[in-house]
């Protein structure tokens, strides 16, 4: 017979587990949208459009109105600044873990970014407006969006470190861990002229970075992508910037305590 204790136990990883969540007939993979409580879900969710997004659809320019907020399934998009003689560096990147838009989440209609999708995704979008409007009413999809902002702007300022600080091996080990964690598969399908320009650099610093990795057994180097092969070893490759992200990152959707906010509806 299974024990109280069994019982117990098998309750408890139940209750952990992130509930099952659908929109337009679409399963949720996006941890922000798993997060929120049930009530908080039902207001946003009659507001979700689910959609795929091929690799280099823009989401967004610097500058102009954001007209969507995007909360992806899989896939990954980037959040790049362009410059005037047309040169450009991503400064950040998303995945099922955020939300392409966070200008919105606090109260703004414009952001400085160019938003880019690089690895072919889907999820949900929701118009600006009504997430604006749903935001008073939902105070822990608040303040997971808004600490989700804070990460964001960290990953920002770590990132802008590190491609001045770091030599370009330890740069391109940082920027293949990002990537797997949002994507979460060891093939990664990316090219190195892209990651040349991601990591604002030349092609030919990239592929010499790449080779040494790949000699050290760490990396292959594929026909139009990268395959990690050996993860702790990439990690330990890796610059102080990519542990420094990663210790912030998982208190984003972890919920929060003792909240007191009252929605302007109360």
């Amino acid at each position: 017979m299974e024990s109280n204790k069994s019982r117990r136990d098998k309750v408890d990883k139940q209750s952990q587990r992130p509930p099952e969540r659908s929109a337009e007939g679409t399963p949720i993979a996006n941890k922000l949208l798993l997060s929120i409580p049930d009530r908080e879900f039902s207001l946003l969710r009659p507001n979700l459009e689910f959609l795929e997004l091929p690799r280099h659809q823009i989401l967004h320019e610097p500058g102009q109105r954001i007209e969507f907020a995007y909360f992806l399934n899989r896939g990954m998009t980037s959040l790049v600044i362009l410059t005037r003689d047309g040169r450009s560096v991503e400064v950040a990147i998303v995945g099922r873990e955020g939300l392409v838009g966070t200008p919105v989440a606090v109260g703004l209609e414009r952001g400085p970014y160019r938003a880019i999708v690089q690895i072919a995704a889907s999820g949900f979008r929701a118009k600006a407006n009504i997430l604006a409007e749903v935001l008073p009413k939902s105070p822990e999809l608040r303040v997971i969006l808004n600490r989700y902002v804070l990460i964001q702007g960290l990953q920002v300022a770590q990132i802008a470190a590190c491609n001045r600080l770091h030599e370009i091996e330890q740069r391109l080990a940082r920027w293949l861990l990002m990537c797997q964690d949002r994507i979460e598969s060891e093939l990664l399908p990316v090219t190195h002229d892209f990651l040349a320009q991601m990591l604002g650099t030349g092609r030919p610093s990239v592929s010499l970075a790449a080779g040494i990795l790949q000699r050290s057994g760490i990396i292959e180097n594929l026909r139009g992508a990268v395959k990690i092969v050996d993860r702790k070893q990439l990690e330990c490759a890796a610059c102080e910037c990519y542990r420094a992200m990663q210790q912030f990152s998982y208190t984003v959707t972890r919920a929060p305590h003792n909240l007191q906010v009252r929605s302007r509806s109360d």
